[in-house]
């Protein structure tokens, strides 16, 4: 895979995204999103792992206009008539499913973009004018095969391509206590920590294996969909390549709403 001559490599994001009601406020996480598409400016197309597309097998979006997905429930009516048009790219999604031989990956035309993206590139890159396909998360695989899936993504960065992975390190549903807006539990906040600490040092075995982090982490990733997005995204970081932190804060006790940015 050669990249263009005058084509820039674009970073790799994780970004932790959340209540899909972010789409609909102006908050310390949205202008941050916002802030990040500036700074990262128009990549070439984007290739999107998220936390909510689950599959047996691994799919990827190959329609021209895929739909936007309503994938919540009990919110403002307002969200289920939003819609993100950003244009698919059916000779990159091609491409992808080459790139991920011997991996048994198809194209798929029924699946769209899920709230694991629109809802944070309706931040991002408002215009929906980059083209967007997205990479299922085969849910039968183990930790390891995902991030090795994750290092087949690199290559696409050299050709203008934006990784982009979707979920978030800490996400407890059933343990969230909402009247703790800004607060964590010792246990969040000591995994989430770990976490930073391990990518920080460029320890990706650390991430892979996290399950060694006890009691701490079976709390902090009960089920691993919204854990998994990270791996992809560490996968496609070279060694020794620069990454910073975003908002590495805990919302209503267990959702860490770290953003993580790789070589920008």
């Amino acid at each position: 895979m050669t990249p263009p001559a005058a084509t820039k490599r674009m970073p790799a994001i994780f970004i932790g995204h959340g209540s899909p009601g972010n789409v609909m406020e102006d908050n310390f996480f949205t202008r941050m999103w916002e802030r990040l598409g500036k700074e990262i400016g128009k990549p070439r197309a984007i290739i999107c792992v998220s936390a909510h597309w689950c599959t047996r097998g691994v799919r990827v979006t190959g329609q021209i206009h895929p739909r936007t997905i309503h994938d919540f429930g009990g919110f403002p009516q307002e969200m289920y008539q939003m819609e993100y048009p950003a244009p698919g790219d059916p000779a990159l999604a091609a491409e992808l499913v080459r790139c991920l031989s011997p991996l048994d990956a198809e194209i798929d035309h029924e699946w769209g973009y899920d709230h694991g993206s629109w809802a944070v590139l309706k931040k991002i890159y408002p215009n929906a004018d980059v083209p967007l396909i997205q990479l299922s998360m085969d849910i039968r695989k183990p930790h390891d095969w995902h991030y090795e899936v994750g290092k087949k993504l690199a290559a696409f960065r050299d050709e203008g391509v934006l990784v982009m992975g979707s979920g978030n390190i800490v996400h407890n549903l059933p343990e969230m206590n909402w009247r703790m807006r800004d607060g964590s539990y010792d246990w969040a906040a000591r995994f989430g920590d770990y976490i930073r600490e391990s990518i920080a040092s460029d320890e990706p075995e650390k991430l892979v294996d996290y399950e060694s982090f006890g009691r701490d982490a079976r709390l902090s990733v009960p089920s691993p969909d919204h854990y998994w997005p990270l791996l992809y995204v560490m996968g496609a970081r070279a060694e020794g390549e620069p990454v910073h932190f975003e908002t590495p804060v805990v919302e209503y006790g267990s959702l860490d709403m770290t953003t993580i940015v790789i070589g920008a």
